[in-house]
């Protein structure tokens, strides 16, 4: 019997788990699930006759070590800064590793190591970073293939609520790690366009955002991601004049957030002096000059922020409850934390809220002689908020490589994110089981 272990229970792991249940199953094999909550490992396990739940703490070295030794293949699902440990672990005990997180910088280092000992170990294996590796080299290999020069590449990916569950004036819920998209944009984002860089500091990103029109569901705002240029070298794209990743949000968001930016509330370096006594109404007041004119907290925030009190903007300032004289509750809290916080009372899916990704590659090319755009859309509802959309798109990719792994249909030993045909072309296909299909419109320019 092959053994496959999953390190971490939560919210992203649910499809996952699931699949590798149902493969275990099917293929004689058995999947462990560990977490520090055993309880929550347990109960996404079920019950399943070739699974089990157990408890872990990954910080501790020698039963991280036990546990990972007695099985074949490891998926990470642990905060990034966390795999190195089992990575290394990996190679001591020969197994193979996948992740959905970007991979960084020290288990780029470990690649030599990794394939003397013929070891596979993918990163980037999720969603975002994932489908959209998958889906755009696929598509770029195939455009390739026909012999056309591609002149920009645009890609746009969104986990957003579906329309049928949008019920607050933002137009968002939470339906990944919180604390990121707080701190989503922090940096500069970098892209090229007609061959010129560009560079957006973050206090001006939300400011700055592009609309985008997705065939059928209508135009989103897009901000740019902090990385684009990466990926020319990634994509096998280096000479491209034009290329750019951003995120999907629902329109009014971008100019709304970039209020919180430009008050000060998503900066995550210093703590707020006595924050748990504190209101939110008195912590907003102290982002406030005294100096403006205004007789009211909310004239004054709207006149340094330059927008009419009555605005949209300040409506959803408004319904986030900054301006209520109800107390933080957070000891030595960072700006960012006290942001996330009541986000996450407000941001929360109900049991029955559906999400929804978006994904869409635009690709600008000639094609004998003739200039051509190719957009390529996919649109993925959840059930509810336990069967997220978000749960599906980062697990699936992850469970059916595993399969592959299982299977000994992957030959690419390495450290390596999923940029190889053997890798998307059998994965891609299964995720259109599940209603991860690409469509796809084409136009002359």
């Amino acid at each position: 019997m092959k053994n496959i272990l999953i390190i971490g229970a939560g919210r992203s792991a649910t499809a996952l788990i699931k699949y590798a249940l149902e493969a275990a199953r099917e293929n004689n094999w058995f999947v462990t699930v560990a977490d520090a909550n055993p309880q929550a490992a347990e109960q996404k396990v079920g019950g399943h006759s070739h699974g089990r739940g157990t408890w872990l703490d990954v910080t501790k070295p020698n039963d991280r070590r036990e546990i990972i030794e007695r099985n074949d293949v490891v998926v990470s699902l642990l905060p990034a800064h966390l795999h190195i440990k089992v990575a290394k672990d990996c190679i001591k005990y020969k197994k193979h590793l996948v992740t959905a997180s970007y991979i960084s910088r020290d288990l780029y280092r470990l690649g030599d190591q990794v394939k003397d000992a013929e070891l596979i170990f993918m990163g980037e294996m999720g969603l975002d970073p994932g489908i959209d590796h998958m889906s755009a080299m696929q598509k770029i290999d195939e455009l390739r293939d026909k012999g056309v020069e591609i002149t920009a590449f645009r890609s746009y990916a969104g986990g957003l609520i579906a329309p049928e569950s949008d019920d607050n004036p933002w137009h968002y819920k939470f339906t990944w790690n919180p604390r990121n998209v707080v701190l989503a944009g922090q940096g500069t984002a970098q892209y090229i366009e007609n061959n010129q860089y560009k560079h957006i500091p973050y206090h001006r990103l939300f400011a700055e955002h592009d609309v985008v029109d997705i065939p059928g569901m209508g135009e989103y705002e897009a901000y740019p991601n902090r990385s684009s240029l990466l990926y020319r070298e990634t994509y096998d794209i280096a000479e491209i004049p034009s290329l750019l990743r951003a995120t999907l949000r629902h329109k009014g968001y971008c100019k709304a957030w970039n209020a919180l930016v430009q008050i000060g509330l998503t900066d995550d370096t210093y703590p707020i002096v006595d924050s748990k006594s504190l209101t939110y109404y008195e912590l907003l007041e102290g982002y406030v000059s005294r100096n403006l004119p205004g007789d009211t907290l909310k004239a004054k925030l709207a006149k340094m922020l330059k927008i009419a009190q009555r605005s949209d903007v300040m409506k959803k300032l408004e319904w986030l409850g900054l301006f209520e004289k109800e107390q933080i509750g957070l000891n030595k809290a960072t700006p960012a934390q006290i942001l996330q916080h009541r986000l996450q009372q407000k941001w929360t899916l109900e049991p029955d809220d559906k999400d929804m990704i978006i994904m869409q590659h635009e690709f600008e090319y000639t094609h004998k002689k003739k200039k051509e755009l190719l957009i390529s859309t996919m649109v993925l509802k959840g059930e509810n908020s336990i069967d997220t959309a978000m749960s599906k798109l980062v697990g699936l990719p992850l469970g059916i490589f595993v399969k592959l792994i299982m299977q000994e249909k992957i030959t690419a030993t390495g450290v390596n994110i999923p940029v190889m045909k053997e890798v998307y072309d059998p994965v891609l296909e299964e995720l259109e089981d599940y209603g991860v299909i690409f469509k796809e419109t084409k136009r002359t320019l």
